[in-house]
């Protein structure tokens, strides 16, 4: 019952998780993660769950951590459905600068991984969506950091337009990518 593990957008180190997934008529039953089939990818250690509930039209994003403790995140829908995107922020990287989405929801066993040196946002598209995430790194106050999820430049195309969202203050006053520091 191993994970499988999928290149995904084009994008370096994007990967789409899936793994068995088991109906019933009592309802169903998957592993959502297992520590043997992750440290065979080559992936690194994850340290932190989080989970966050969302009414319809929330978008939360574009978030990253900026060095030393940046962190990649495996993304899952558990409850609802959302449109998740993330950007490439690795200047470096040939595909600086370049987006990818993709919908998740809780029908299966699908999760998403984000790669630090990425910002990952989303949207939620039911009445509610539970959004639950590893991180390989705590959250800090400090090296918090994003970038404006409606910046045009990013080529997102977003399910919901900009006067139906739902952001925060914070998040609506994120810099555009091309104004924002340079971290990776």
């Amino acid at each position: 019952m191993a994970l499988t593990f999928k290149s995904y957008g084009g994008l370096d180190g994007l990967l789409l998780i899936e793994g068995p997934f088991f109906p019933d008529e009592r309802g169903f039953f998957f592993e959502a993660f297992r520590v043997d089939d992750w440290a065979k990818a080559g992936l690194p250690p994850l340290v932190q769950d989080n989970l966050s509930r969302s009414k319809r039209g929330t978008v939360r994003g574009l978030h990253y951590q900026i060095p030393p403790k940046a962190v990649g995140k495996l993304v899952r829908c558990s409850h609802g459905r959302i449109f998740d995107a993330v950007v490439d922020l690795r200047r470096k990287s040939p595909t600086y600068g370049r987006s990818a989405s993709i919908e998740l929801d809780d029908s299966g066993n699908r999760m998403f991984w984000v790669p630090a040196g990425f910002a990952h946002g989303f949207c939620a598209l039911s009445q509610s969506a539970d959004v639950a995430y590893k991180v390989t790194d705590c959250w800090s106050a400090e090296v918090d950091a994003g970038i404006r999820w409606n910046d045009p430049a990013l080529g997102i195309i977003w399910p919901i337009s900009a006067c139906e969202a739902i952001v925060t203050a914070k998040d609506a006053a994120l810099p555009l990518l091309a104004d924002a520091a340079v971290h990776f």
